[in-house]
């Protein structure tokens, strides 16, 4: 069911984020007097077509949900009667065709900045950006921050959840410079940390920024009661109870679940006393954790899961939403930072300063929609957001086939006076194919890595 949820929405995700580019084109051609033969979502076979009533257009839906195209009167296609010549794309003025072509990644920018309004405006929740344990000897260490420190905003920034200051520290590490950091101690003084990333030997993804950083969010300590017992399991067998809760392990005081977890992981296979309180009354019980094994190394895992109070961690978490213009207004902002955040990657990438490995492939972005969708319509609109963000970026690349390659060839018209050789453009796609296939053997095999790892 998972697999199917994460097909069913990826196919929801591409099928709107094409539709948006692709009227893009459609919309400025024929506002600039270019007839469009036919609209296209999909490829291949067409599964459903149709027309409106004096309209030349074909509408297609077609067999292969992985792209689209708008077809326009054009003389290098093929004959066009001279009562139409006026209408083919390639007799437009240059900056016509530039417009038509620029359009497609241009609603991919308005159609984001339109879905982070709606997430601004429903709201943004997440956790508060309060500061747990400190990895001595890291770059947060070395900037001075403190365990409960709550962030206020980065490089000047606010950011009221975690994932405001994930986002500001990725952009400030890609710069490698030092960020100041406002914070909130524990005493409720204003201070000023700094995280010096110039002293970072290579650039860091977002998955292990906060490892570099040294900074966890802040988490309350559960207390170590048994919530839920698989069975069959270690603890099953050991004759531990839901409700029970874990006192000490060995003689030595569990005084959390997190205690818990990690005395059991540290110890496989091997059988010691548990002390624990049932109804009231101590009693001890002998567990042995089964061994598993992990590309780290073995570890114990006794079947069992935490039993998580009602409201637990509500205070840890907030929602931040705006008004009508105040939200549009952010919306255009977070778009512009997503996408120059976007073209840096891209630009540390190709430097060799950030691994290819980043690139994500249809497994991934399908497995991203299924989660973000079963997480609620915030989620949903952002990961849309995030995605049209990212065709617009990679269409408006100089790579022959994309809009930025044929922006390109109309750069160089405007120029030299003349339009680009047909010999010329011929070969610019079979290298613009040839780096396109090679980008999706790399993404596909990213995929597979994650998939498998």
């Amino acid at each position: 069911m998972q697999a199917l949820s994460a097909v069913f929405f990826f196919v929801v995700a591409i099928g709107v984020l094409v539709s948006v580019h692709e009227f893009g084109h459609f919309w400025v051609a024929r506002r600039l007097g270019v007839k469009v033969l036919r609209f296209s979502i999909g490829f291949g076979k067409p599964l459903l077509s149709w027309r409106r009533k004096n309209d030349p257009t074909e509408y297609v839906i077609a067999a292969i949900p992985l792209g689209g195209y708008v077809q326009m009167l054009d003389e290098r296609e093929g004959p066009v009667e001279a009562a139409e010549l006026d209408q083919a794309f390639n007799r437009k003025p240059v900056l016509s065709r530039c417009a038509v072509v620029v359009a497609g990644p241009a609603f991919n920018f308005l159609f984001a900045i339109l879905a982070y309004w709606l997430i601004f405006m429903i709201g943004v929740s997440g956790l508060k950006p309060i500061v747990g344990p400190v990895t001595p000897g890291s770059l947060a260490d070395q900037g001075g921050f403190q365990t409960m420190d709550i962030i206020k905003d980065v490089g000047g920034t606010e950011t009221p959840t975690w994932s405001g200051v994930l986002l500001e520290l990725l952009s400030a590490s890609l710069n490698r410079h030092s960020v100041d950091v406002t914070v909130e101690d524990d005493g409720g003084f204003e201070r000023h940390r700094e995280i010096a990333f110039q002293s970072l030997p290579d650039i860091v993804n977002q998955e292990r920024l906060m490892d570099v950083v040294g900074i966890r969010p802040f988490r309350p300590l559960l207390p170590p009661v048994i919530g839920h017992i698989e069975a069959g399991s270690a603890a099953d067998l050991s004759g531990m109870m839901v409700g029970d809760k874990v006192l000490a392990w060995d003689d030595v005081l569990v005084e959390s679940w997190d205690d818990w977890v990690n005395m059991i992981r540290a110890n496989p296979g091997q059988e010691f006393p548990v002390l624990i309180e049932r109804n009231g009354v101590e009693q001890v019980l002998f567990l042995q954790p089964q061994r598993v094994s992990t590309p780290t190394g073995d570890i114990g895992r006794i079947g069992a899961g935490v039993d998580v109070p009602a409201g637990f961690g509500d205070e840890m978490s907030t929602t931040v939403r705006y008004p009508v213009i105040q939200a549009l207004v952010k919306g255009a902002d977070r778009c512009v930072e997503m996408s120059l955040l976007t073209f840096r990657m891209l630009g540390h990438m190709i430097g060799g300063s950030v691994s290819a490995s980043n690139i994500s492939g249809p497994i991934s972005i399908a497995q991203y929609a299924g989660e973000s969708a079963g997480m609620g319509l915030v989620a949903f609109l952002g990961y849309l957001a995030l995605i049209s963000i990212s065709l617009g970026v990679l269409n408006l690349l100089p790579i022959p086939i994309l809009d930025g390659g044929h922006l390109l060839y109309y750069l160089i018209e405007m120029v030299k006076g003349s339009p680009v050789s047909e010999q010329t453009m011929m070969f610019g796609q079979r290298i613009g194919i040839a780096l396109l296939v090679g980008v999706m053997v790399l993404a596909f095999y990213n995929d597979l890595v994650r998939l498998f790892s």
